[in-house]
């Protein structure tokens, strides 16, 4: 148990140093350390953790103590935890002091430009990955395209069409 924890501890670490642009941007690896790494559960396993995740109030990192708490019980729940939240709490105070330092300096614009499209296709991947995950019927690939194009073109809030998903599914339409 101590290896397992030990296993979880780094790879939580490196990733929450690796969390740029938000937390969702680190699940293709988080997805691939757990999964195909260290095969600690399926990728539908996986996907269903983020899923009910993601439905839970409260941050959108949920995913990170159910996967601990999947893979080694309350130790394992507290270890991601922190190796999770600690160290890009620490580097995230260090880093808004120095930004702040230098906000009047022409090439923090550049920086901020430039990190933006690098977010955007490291959120991009963390999106196709768990559709990839996900999506193995006609009927899921629809409600996830059709997802993506209300999000895109419209304003309605996400928990509506979380709630129209939720009644096709309940429905039966479409599933085997």
């Amino acid at each position: 148990m101590t290896s397992v924890l030990i296993a979880l501890a780094i790879i939580f670490t490196q990733l929450s140093l690796l969390a740029f642009g938000g937390g969702n941007t680190i699940l293709p690896e988080m997805q691939r350390q757990v999964v195909d790494v260290h095969h600690w559960m399926t990728a539908r396993d996986f996907t269903a953790m983020f899923a009910l995740a993601q439905a839970a109030p409260g941050p959108n990192m949920m995913v990170v103590p159910l996967v601990g708490w999947h893979v080694a019980g309350w130790q394992g729940l507290l270890v991601t935890s922190v190796a999770k939240f600690g160290p890009s709490s620490v580097l995230t105070g260090i880093v808004m002091r120095l930004w702040q330092r230098f906000k009047d300096h022409p090439w923090r614009r550049i920086i901020q430009a430039a990190l933006v499209p690098m977010t955007v296709g490291l959120v991009a991947a963390s999106a196709m990955l768990i559709a990839e995950a996900s999506d193995h019927e006609w009927i899921l690939v629809a409600i996830t395209a059709g997802c993506a194009l209300a999000t895109l073109t419209t304003r309605i809030h996400p928990l509506w069409l979380l709630a129209a998903g939720a009644l096709i599914g309940w429905s039966g339409i479409g599933l085997p």
